[in-house]
């Protein structure tokens, strides 16, 4: 069964905002306008998701319920894992090996830098590194092939299709 994996980090948060704590901070206008853009470029792709998992972070919550939205799926089917929040490329594989065996496409949100060192680990080439350095800035989804099944999943049994910027997608 072929497999696929969307990696989606945040989009842009707010630096300005009150919020007592980083796990509570809020996406910023830039963010509340990419991450919808992100879901109809997914929808327009094909690219719907059977099983989602994210951090429950304010930004990564924000974030996926607004991709998500655009492609019709609901906030209840959202698997919302504390793991992912701070993980690193370890714990976030950890978490998809606990995807459903019967979930062809899975979609991660989560944060930096625990997102693009899983994308690295699981790549079995080499990614070329950007100009700017940002592998996956925010509002960034990679979309993986996924050589293996989700419980087997470990480093370099995936090949990078792509990887897409939310700032390079329009209305």
């Amino acid at each position: 069964m072929k497999r696929e994996l969307l990696i989606l980090r945040h989009a842009k948060s707010d630096w300005e905002t009150s919020a007592a704590n980083d796990f509570d901070r809020p996406l910023s206008k830039r963010g509340r306008q990419d991450a919808p853009r992100v879901g109809q470029f997914l929808l327009q792709q094909g690219l719907i998701p059977d099983h989602v998992v994210s951090s429950p972070a304010e930004r990564a919550k924000q974030t996926v319920i607004a991709v998500c939205k655009q492609m019709d799926i609901n906030r209840e089917s959202i698997n919302w894992d504390a793991r992912i929040y701070h993980a690193g490329a370890g714990l976030l594989l950890d978490v998809l090996n606990d995807c459903p065996d019967h979930a062809q496409r899975v979609l991660i949100a989560g944060h930096n830098p625990g997102l693009e060192i899983l994308l690295q680990n699981l790549c079995n080439h080499d990614i070329p590194m950007p100009d700017d350095y940002k592998l996956m800035p925010t509002g960034a989804v990679a979309r993986l092939e996924i050589l293996s099944d989700w419980k087997n999943l470990e480093g370099g049994l995936a090949r990078l299709i792509s990887l897409t910027r939310s700032r390079s997608l329009t209305d």
